[in-house]
């Protein structure tokens, strides 16, 4: 190995810890960039639609339809809102009222069973030890309304910043609709150029690989959303109180595998503030318990592995196994953004790292 060499590889280092360190420094910045890049590729087909419309000689500008697409968007986003934010406050309403000792009665019998086990199995003083009044003094703790008006608090704190971000992804996100290669110019400008045809060739992958990923989350996520709340309503549950747990497990299915478990959880508490009509706190656990598994553990564990693996491409294993990883180094952050991530760099390593005989393996189905 050549002085030239080294020094070259000790550059490169150097160069990248700079780039890694810019992009930390600018996290907020680069989400945004990113936000609006994913808003892009979703709205494109739109924009494409709209421009094709034309009346007699007079054709829709690409930045009138990028206007549009973008008024689509946030109007989307603004009714899903409007259709779920009121179901959220009222569940927080309900919880300031919420009698923590009649919940507790109301399951006394299996908590006292469960304490018996409890003090058998660790051989603690039955009167040393009382699971209603741990739980009961747990949940005040947690949920009172001091905390619920730190949480409005923090609501108008938050204000702000959602504000900013809301302007800036519109912005950024407005101008990469418009103009189709600005997100690649961006990109490849931070390369060499002797590179520009290797990066445009992996962006073409990740644009197309993740666009069918997030095109399937989505529809999967509004179809067990969907599915949840009719089943819940079924069994006799307010039409609110199942919207919210379909809301829940929708949305937490975002997450692979640790959402749903959160989600289900949430629900829970949902069934121990609101029973269903004519059912006890039990019961209401029990319905929701069994609906839960029954609607999600084949889509957890047999199908979600397969529409990933198919959507980017990469074996079931490979998903799960990047997914646990993900899981362990950055929680249920890292478990949101595993598959994206590891998407990309899949495909910039096939473009660039193709040598290795474990990348060609890795890559030769993209």
């Amino acid at each position: 190995m050549t002085p030239q060499t080294v020094w070259k590889f000790i550059f490169g280092g150097l160069l990248t810890a700079f780039v890694l360190f810019l992009v930390w420094y600018f996290s907020a910045i680069v989400w945004y960039i990113l936000v609006a890049a994913v808003l892009a590729v979703m709205g494109r087909p739109l924009v494409r639609r709209i421009e094709r419309f034309h009346l007699r000689r007079w054709r829709i500008p690409r930045s009138l339809a990028a206007l549009l697409t973008l008024v689509v968007i946030w109007v989307v986003a603004i009714v899903c809102g409007m259709l779920f934010i009121p179901l959220v406050f009222d569940k927080l309403n309900e919880l300031v009222r919420l009698d923590f000792a009649a919940v507790m009665e109301s399951i006394e019998a299996p908590v006292v069973r469960l304490q018996h086990y409890l003090s058998n199995f660790f051989a603690l003083p039955q009167e040393s030890f009382s699971l209603s009044e741990s739980i009961i003094s747990a949940l005040g703790e947690w949920i009172n309304l001091e905390s619920i008006n730190k949480f409005f608090s923090s609501i108008v704190g938050l204000t702000l910043s959602v504000a900013i971000a809301f302007f800036s992804i519109s912005f950024i996100t407005f101008f990469f609709l418009k103009e189709d290669g600005l997100f690649y110019a961006m990109v490849t400008g931070l390369f060499p150029e002797r590179y520009s045809e290797n990066i445009t060739r992996a962006l073409d992958s990740v644009t197309y690989l993740l666009s069918r990923y997030f095109r399937g989350i989505l529809t999967e996520s509004l179809l067990l959303m969907i599915a949840v709340s009719v089943v819940m309503t079924a069994f006799g549950m307010h039409a609110s109180d199942a919207a919210f747990i379909g809301l829940v497990m929708g949305v937490m299915n975002v997450v692979p595998y640790a959402g749903p478990l959160i989600g289900a959880s949430l629900s829970l508490f949902v069934g121990l503030v609101s029973p269903i009509e004519g059912m006890t706190v039990g019961q209401t656990a029990l319905v929701i318990v069994c609906s839960l598994l029954g609607l999600k553990s084949l889509d957890d564990f047999v199908l979600q592995p397969t529409l990933y693996s198919e959507r980017v491409k990469a074996h079931p294993l490979e998903i799960f196994l990047v997914i646990l990883i993900a899981g362990s180094a950055a929680g249920i952050l890292g478990m949101l953004l595993a598959i994206p991530a590891y998407t990309v760099l899949r495909v910039f390593a096939k473009e660039f790292f193709s040598q290795f005989s474990l990348v060609r393996k890795l890559t030769e189905k993209i």
